[in-house]
């Protein structure tokens, strides 16, 4: 599944690097006269790089025409390619093999380098140098092992060094899909940093070659099999005669390393096809030692430098196949459970897709269980549409966003049977009202979070009156972003079993928990409730929105849409509708504001207002978790704006579509004849 924009390029990198490693398989062992180890080299290293390796054989090691392989692999610079292909082969095949072990361990990344870098190191050592290569060199395996370590560490210095960092900065940058191997992004980032690695290694290879201390590309001929086992000198007058690849002559890699030469062994010539570029310029032990050290230095870069951006102490089981918001600061300090929060969703948890045209908000009517009202929450990831064009990726109630509005009566006994489908635990907190402290919802500090596949029930007597909301109260500040809110709406109540519970709850008599006078609640033609929310959505994955680097919201939502999906309220002139704005949010506060003349505050944060505390108003501002009751009235007909005073609220992606977009709603008060007014001409 395409997640990402890159994930196109990343497919179709990892498909042309399968298709490049076939041709270069197929057209190697068709004809192609170099020895097998070499022959497996490219194709691995095709493999691994794709059509970069593809590109080095074609240009360094094809032969053009038969006959001619030893002439065109000659140059040195062709030489140090072969070189550093065999390293690299060897050594990357060691290293991503470590690499998919310590993923699936759940080593952290620190010790994932060490371990990968020894897995390399000996795999190339003792398998492609030692093992494949013991019939070129000459000499028993063990000789072959001492011969080729100071070369093996050299080349495997240089190229972790290039390796390290572009893995590390790639897995825990951003995307951390690419810490799983089951991922095609995890590939990919390998394929990168096994690029890199045989960049900083090439250069590296040729000196090793013009030294005489790694072979480089090698011609074999079918014409002399029989040389392969002949004795050193014989060999070498053999593939002076015929072109064919002759062994390596015991003791010649360690006259090359240690500057020394018996005198029994001199090296071959290029022109041979045994690729040494010696030529008896062996280097000093200075210029081992410099380059020894120097690569050791670049590898403890490389090791080390990554622990400047990220946390090297996190491990794989631990960020998961997180994906970062773009922009999103993370340091070496930067916890696991930071990065969890502020991860976007993962679609492929998306179990329902809702309809373009899908509400929020919708009245969820209850079972009658022996006198109580029992209401079944299921909470899911689900795919929903905030504009028609704009699905993001929510955390829902009953498959909707927001939840489903839930309406009682003061004293009712509710029960809500929460079952958690999420892929994290969950609670649900009750805002503002007064509930046994074990119904609360803080997660942890009140009660044991809800798992995923778990079910938990609340039950309790509702002791007030007002406009309330639940939300999530387990990581809320990812959760509720995502969705997980619902408008709660309390009215006053005649029925005796409710005033009898309210009695038996023993609560302070004051206003707010008294039973309520449902004279005295102030009514309207019209009820809409208004939830608001922000949202960050970019390059189809869902983030949590959060007031810091990288999180900010680029979409704001009424009742989960945005304008111009969002809501139109009908009215007629004279006729009264109660809004009740609920900061459902939790970024900013919201200066909401109703065209067409001033409104009247009738309740604040659950609590109605006196008649001689009321307050009339144009604009309220709504942080999160306020609460506000108004009453409007339609005094003129005409299109009325409900928007957000803040004007980048009042932007889809920071464009405005039909005039505004985000936190706007239309008050449609239709004429004298019950029509709309006519829109103006485009």
């Amino acid at each position: 599944m395409l997640l990402q924009p890159i994930d196109i390029f990343v497919y179709a990198w990892l498909a042309i690097a399968v298709l490049s490693a076939i041709y270069v398989a197929w057209d190697q062992f068709r004809g192609n006269p170099e020895p097998t180890v070499m022959k497996w080299g490219f194709v691995l290293i095709t493999l691994y790089m794709g059509p970069i390796g593809l590109l080095l054989y074609v240009m360094a090691d094809k032969e053009p025409a038969p006959g001619t392989h030893e002439a065109f692999v000659q140059p040195l610079w062709k030489q140090g390619v072969g070189s550093a292909v065999h390293c690299v082969a060897g050594d990357a095949t060691g290293i991503i093999l470590a690499a998919v072990v310590v993923s699936l361990i759940g080593l952290p990344m620190w010790a994932d380098l060490i371990v990968e870098y020894a897995a390399g190191f000996l795999f190339g050592l003792l398998i492609f140098q030692s093992l494949f290569m013991r019939k070129m060199m000459g000499g028993s395996y063990l000789e072959n092992v001492r011969k080729s370590f100071m070369p093996e560490f050299i080349s495997m210095n240089a190229m972790m060094a290039g390796m390290a960092p572009v893995m590390v900065l790639l897995m825990m940058g951003r995307d951390m899909r690419a810490m799983w191997p089951g991922e095609p992004l995890f590939w990919f980032v390998m394929s990168l940093g096994v690029t890199a690695g045989y960049a900083v290694t090439y250069p590296v290879n040729v000196w090793l070659v013009s030294r005489g201390m790694k072979h480089g590309l090698m011609t074999v001929r079918d014409d002399a099999p029989a040389q392969h086992d002949a004795p050193p000198q014989t060999a070498k007058n053999a593939s002076h005669d015929h072109g064919a690849m002759a062994p390596m002559p015991a003791g010649h890699v360690m006259a090359a390393v240690t500057g020394k030469d018996d005198g029994k062994h001199g090296m071959h010539d290029a022109s041979s096809g045994h690729g040494m570029h010696g030529g008896g310029k062996t280097p000093t032990r200075a210029q081992l030692i410099a380059v020894t050290a120097f690569t050791s230095l670049m590898l403890i870069a490389g090791m080390t430098v990554p622990s400047a951006f990220v946390n090297m102490r996190l491990s794989a089981h631990e960020v998961g196949k997180l994906i970062m918001p773009p922009g999103m600061i993370t340091t070496q300090e930067t916890p696991a459970a930071t990065m969890r929060d502020m991860a976007g969703i993962d679609p492929r948890e998306s179990v329902y897709t809702a309809p373009v045209g899908a509400r929020g908000d919708q009245l969820l009517q209850p079972q009658i269980v022996d006198g109580v009202k029992v209401f079944h929450f299921d909470l899911e990831v689900i795919q929903w549409s905030i504009l028609a064009d704009r699905p993001v990726n929510a955390y829902a109630v009953n498959r909707q966003v927001p939840g489903p509005r839930i309406e009682l009566e003061q004293g009712d006994h509710v029960r809500f049977v929460v079952t958690n489908h999420l892929p994290e635990s969950t609670t649900l907190h009750w805002h503002g009202l007064i509930v046994p402290n074990a119904m609360d919802g803080p997660a942890v500090v009140t009660q044991k979070p809800i798992a995923p596949g778990a079910t938990y029930t609340y039950d309790y007597v509702v002791p007030q009156v007002g406009t309330y909301f639940y939300h999530s109260h387990d990581h809320p500040d990812r959760q509720q972003s995502l969705g997980l809110y619902g408008a709660l709406i309390v009215r006053p109540t005649h029925n005796p079993d409710n005033l009898k519970r309210l009695a038996a709850l023993h609560l302070p008599p004051e206003e707010v928990t008294a039973a309520a006078d449902p004279a005295k609640e102030v009514k309207a033609d019209h009820e809409y409730t208004l939830l608001l929310q922000e949202w960050l959505a970019r390059d189809g994955i869902t983030y949590p929105a959060m007031n810091m680097e990288g999180g900010l919201p680029n979409y704001f939502t009424i009742n989960g849409k945005s304008y111009p999906s969002t809501d139109t309220v009908k009215m007629r002139v004279g006729e009264t509708i109660k809004i009740r704005f609920i900061g459902s949010n939790t970024n900013f506060v919201h200066p909401m504001h109703i065209h067409g003349g001033p409104f009247t505050v009738v309740a604040r944060d659950g609590v109605d207002l006196p008649k001689d505390a009321q307050f009339q108003a144009d604009t309220v501002n709504v942080g999160p978790g306020q609460r506000y009751d108004v009453i409007w009235t339609a005094r003129k007909p005409g299109r009325w704006l409900v928007h957000c005073h803040i004007p980048h609220h009042t932007t889809n992606n920071n464009q405005e579509q039909q005039g505004g977009g985000g936190l706007m709603m239309v008050l449609d008060v239709l004429d004298a004849d019950g029509r709309s007014l006519p829109m103006p001409p485009q």
